[in-house]
């Protein structure tokens, strides 16, 4: 239902009109008084990098992140991922992602965010107490900020927006009659917008995810898509039909498809009980993450990498690299 209201399919976003501009009203002053100086926020000693978005939902944050910290560990430099951790709870704060944690204390992007790229990787509520461990623990040179646009309690020296290329901004008000965390105009502040998927508008760097392997989740084999029989997909991520389509992009054949929360968790009983004989799994990574320990032999994720134009890429990279010293300098 709050699909249909957000993105105009239905004429009940007209009640929940008056809740929206309340929250409008008090986004809008609580960045005015950050901006102000009436509400202290905080600097880090090096550069920070916010990917967020506008809007509530999956847009592919967690691809661009994994990406740009994949580009900057290419280029030699220390990089260190602070999250909120949404959707796990632990004992203690700040959290650091290690192999032992699971995502029901960090939550799944994290844990996906370390499992990829190795980068140390801290969860607190505070991103600047994250912020602070990690730098106590790690010679990091640049901070990357798995979502947080909206929170300005942390100052930042480069934003990049995440937009869906396809649904964008529904009908453009604030949550929750639609889907808007700030209104569009936001746009015009931030440093890089990405268009993942769909027609980019001008000024925006087009983005598209690609998978070519499926990974079994037990045994680490990995296949086309295409070689998967008898396929039942399921997704537990802000828009799962995206998934879905992207597995029928790589020839898979789906018998069924079951879309899930996102952030939702799960059990091997919940699981496998959406296959039978001779059905096999199609998750996404993200969901995979939050499986492996009670991993079934037919049960599968599809990795998905981040891909830019290169002479569009290069001058996003530029403009990062320029906010840190020359690595012949800084040793």
């Amino acid at each position: 239902m709050i699909e249909r209201i957000w993105f105009g399919r239905s004429w009940l976003y007209i009640l929940l009109l008056p809740l929206s501009a309340l929250y409008g009203l008090i986004s809008g002053l609580r960045r005015l008084g950050y901006k102000l100086g009436l509400i202290r926020s905080w600097k880090a000693p090096v550069p920070v990098v916010v990917v967020g978005n506008l809007t509530a939902g999956g847009n592919g944050k967690t691809p661009v992140v994994i990406w740009l910290v994949e580009q900057l560990q290419r280029t030699g430099y220390q990089v260190g991922v602070v999250s909120r951790g949404y959707g796990g709870k632990a004992e203690h704060y700040p959290l650091l992602v290690t192999g032992e944690v699971t995502t029901a204390q960090a939550g799944d992007e994290p844990v996906l965010i370390h499992r990829r790229t190795g980068a140390p990787v801290v969860v607190a509520p505070k991103r600047a107490d994250a912020i602070k461990a990690l730098l106590m623990h790690f010679p990091v040179d640049i901070i990357i900020t798995d979502d947080g646009l909206q929170h300005y309690a942390l100052q930042r020296d480069y934003e990049i927006v995440v937009i869906d290329g396809i649904r964008r901004f529904g009908n453009g008000c604030w949550l929750p009659a639609g889907p808007m965390r700030e209104l569009a105009g936001r746009l015009n502040t931030v440093n890089t917008i990405i268009a993942n998927g769909g027609t980019p508008e001008t000024g925006e760097l087009p983005m598209t995810l690609k998978g070519e392997l499926a990974i079994n989740l037990l045994t680490g084999e990995s296949r086309q898509v295409s070689d998967i029989p008898n396929g039942v997909a399921m997704a537990g991520i802000g828009h799962p039909p995206r998934f879905f389509a992207t597995l029928q992009q790589l020839g898979a054949v789906l018998q069924e498809t079951h879309a899930f929360a996102d952030h939702q968790s799960y059990d091997k009983t919940q699981l496998s009980a959406l296959t039978d004989d001779g059905q096999n799994l199609l998750m996404t990574e993200k969901d995979a993450v939050k499986c492996f320990e009670f991993a079934q032999p037919n049960w599968w994720y599809l990795p998905v990498s981040a891909h830019f134009p290169e002479e569009k890429e290069q001058k996003m990279l530029d403009e990062i690299c320029a906010l840190l010293p020359k690595l012949n300098m800084r040793r």
